[in-house]
């Protein structure tokens, strides 16, 4: 059965995580066309895309690599708001270190207040890494973002300041 524009395959599709420690995170899956693709996130921020040889899969053929910021705004483009995912992966990698999500309640005070005046930071020592606000992702806010009700922080700390954080905003 021919699926309709704009329809996707996902079922098809297979995609493999593996974390590489010291490193990061590789995605693999395999094209439409048979191209066997990898995404390394490296802990140090940036994204290497690679083709896989098909007679070797373990040789590869890099092919570009993206800054933090650049990879952050194609998966962005392609609707992967993912990140917090990603943060929780590689926070396995590093002993005391977890990614978590913060959402803001109704009612909160600082709704509709810049992220700077929560002070989370430095009560906390937890990093507000991203706030996600129904399909849209900020990544890397300032101190000068807005929250809002209903926007989900994505927080990188110790499990303590993840839940620091989670006070700030829920007193």
């Amino acid at each position: 059965m021919a699926l309709p524009d704009g329809a996707e395959e996902r079922s098809a599709l297979h995609m493999s995580e593996v974390m590489l420690p010291g490193v990061g995170l590789r995605y693999e899956f395999t094209s439409h066309d048979g191209d066997h693709l990898g995404f390394v996130a490296r802990r140090d921020g940036y994204v290497e895309v690679v083709r896989y040889d098909a007679s070797d899969p373990d040789e590869c053929e890099p092919l570009f690599r993206l800054t933090t910021a650049e990879a952050e705004a194609v998966a962005e483009i392609f609707g992967a708001p993912r990140i917090a995912e990603r943060f929780a992966d590689l926070s396995r990698a590093v002993p005391g270190l977890d990614a978590g999500q913060v959402q803001i309640p109704a009612g909160c005070r600082y709704a509709g207040r810049r992220l700077g005046e929560t002070r989370a930071r430095t009560r906390t020592g937890a990093s507000i890494v991203a706030i996600v606000r129904g399909d849209a992702v900020l990544v890397s806010p300032g101190p000068g973002d807005v929250i809002e009700a209903g926007d989900v922080l994505v927080v990188v700390g110790t499990e303590a300041g993840i839940a620091g954080v989670r006070r700030i905003v829920e007193t």
